[in-house]
């Protein structure tokens, strides 16, 4: 079990009362729907990135409840791609459960989350790219974009970022995210690494970084849906056998046409399922859900998602958090399909999330420009227009990363269908690396929370038990437990 204790030293002190200042006009000192003093300081606003174009990055920083002046600083990074990280803000590991207020149509209320993030380190909200949640451009051709953009687009928002936080300039960095952050992460990574040779100023005290349900590999990650709906017991054994001759292994691409309509009735077993999570159930009628998906390209089995059980049960759940759900993939150029962009998105019933960030007293309490000027809050959003990938695998940047020293977690709810665990698995495992820990329980509460196997080069990989895609939002408690052990260096 682990204790969080609110450290008032001097040092903390300090930091709070320097950063008050620093930078001007950043600091939050009110949030509608909170009632009470925040836990901890709060700052928020943009960072330019390119003052040519105006392209300007959001954040959300939330000072570690702690001691800020030592903890980590974490950057967080949801998916998408085209996803805001206030995504994650409010449903997974942010300061705040929300719930419906009493008005119909009024603000949503804000409870304190035990088990958010901030109890054991500074973190950044980031919406990434511009375009994305709060983060825009003045230049609507900034909309055409991809990996590599973003990827160095994060690196400036970090340089500056620390510029403008010198007072954490010192502390353990990590960056974090899930679903297609399993590409924004190793791309970002790889430019702050180059930085770092460069000698680039403020440097960056990059420590390692850590993935939940991350899209890494299209070749592991894709072929993963048929073995593990088979383990999971969502289909028979016969047809299992019957997809498996006819594909050889390959469940997705370019495939023949016996394997193609194998593969089509393993989609139809599992359209009414909640892919997102298994266990969790699915809030729309399989006819209405036919019926908005009748001339979409996507597979019938990344169709249809549920929701999910939190103190303050607050959404339906959605599709498109990373790219099996959300996007074609062809030669490297992932277009965003029109019937999945912004708030036509299907299976999505974020109204709480669009309610708070599009209230405009909102949006002036957390520095964020009105609806004017940039438009209304999406949690996936319609202005990205193309997005260019950096191809079917990032499992080259892992292995760099890993062998230069850095600390990784790969971790993965276990009853995601998107990205299932076993494909993570395979790749993490594809590195070749020798296990140092093998495979046993990790425990929470004394009781098993889920699996783990450590590898040599600072390498972890964790399952965690019942949970689906969005691990934090799922697993709240547990989440909290394993990232404050493995930020502190601790086993697991």
């Amino acid at each position: 079990m682990v204790r969080f204790v609110v450290v008032a030293s001097a040092a903390a002190a300090l930091l709070l009362s320097s950063v008050a200042a620093v930078p001007e006009g950043h600091l939050v000192d009110r949030l509608p729907g909170f009632h009470g003093a925040l836990p901890s300081k709060h700052y928020s606003g943009y960072v330019s990135v390119d003052e040519t174009h105006g392209r300007q990055l959001f954040y959300y920083l939330v000072l570690s409840e702690l001691d800020p002046a030592a903890d980590p600083v974490v950057l967080w990074l949801n998916g998408g791609p085209g996803c805001s990280s206030f995504d994650g803000f409010v449903y997974e590991n942010g300061p705040f459960n929300f719930e419906r207020g009493s008005d119909p149509g009024g603000l949503p209320k804000l409870q304190l989350n035990p088990y958010s993030w901030s109890k054991v380190s500074n973190i950044v909200y980031l919406d990434s790219p511009a375009g994305v949640g709060m983060s825009y451009s003045l230049n609507k051709s900034d909309y055409t974009t991809g990996d590599l953009k973003t990827a160095a687009d994060a690196h400036t928002f970090l340089l500056k970022w620390f510029e403008l936080y010198p007072e954490f300039q010192s502390n353990p960095f990590y960056i974090s995210g899930e679903s297609y952050a399993g590409i924004y992460i190793p791309t970002l990574i790889d430019e702050v690494v180059k930085g770092i040779e460069k000698e680039l100023k403020p440097r960056i005290n990059l420590k390692g970084y850590l993935i939940g349900n991350g899209a890494t590999d299209q070749d592991y990650d894709f072929n993963s849906f048929v073995p593990f709906a088979h383990g999971m017991g969502l289909i028979s054994t016969e047809l299992y056998e019957d997809v498996s001759a006819a594909c050889h292994g390959t469940f997705w691409g370019k495939v023949n046409d016996v394997c193609q309509e194998k593969i089509e009735k393993v989609h139809w077993e599992l359209k009414d399922l909640n892919k997102y999570n298994i266990l969790a159930p699915c809030y729309h009628h399989p006819e209405n859900q036919e019926l908005e998906f009748k001339n979409s390209s996507l597979p019938s089995s990344f169709r249809m998602l549920g929701e999910t059980e939190r103190p303050f049960p607050v959404r339906k759940r959605m599709a498109g958090r990373s790219w099996p759900l959300r996007t074609a993939v062809t030669d490297g150029r992932i277009a965003m399909w029109p019937e999945l962009n912004g708030r036509s998105l299907p299976c999505t019933s974020d109204e709480l999330a669009n309610a708070w960030l599009d209230d405009e007293d909102v949006r002036a309490a957390v520095h964020a420009k009105s609806k004017s000027l940039i438009g209304s809050w999406e949690l996936y959003t319609a202005r990205i227009d193309y997005y260019h990938d950096t191809g079917s695998s990032v499992v080259k940047y892992h292995k760099k990363f890993t062998a230069m020293g850095y600390r990784v977690l790969i971790y993965s709810g276990d009853h995601d269908l998107c990205i299932p665990f076993v494909g993570t698995e395979a790749w993490v495992r594809s590195m070749g690396y020798q296990v140092i820990d093998h495979w046993r329980p990790w425990y929470f509460g004394e009781q098993i929370a889920g699996y783990t196997q450590g590898y040599e080069h600072n390498l972890t990989f964790l399952t965690i038990k019942g949970a689906g895609h969005t691990v934090p939002e799922y697993k709240p408690k547990e989440t909290l437990a394993f990232y404050s052990h493995w930020l502190s260096g601790e086993k697991i």
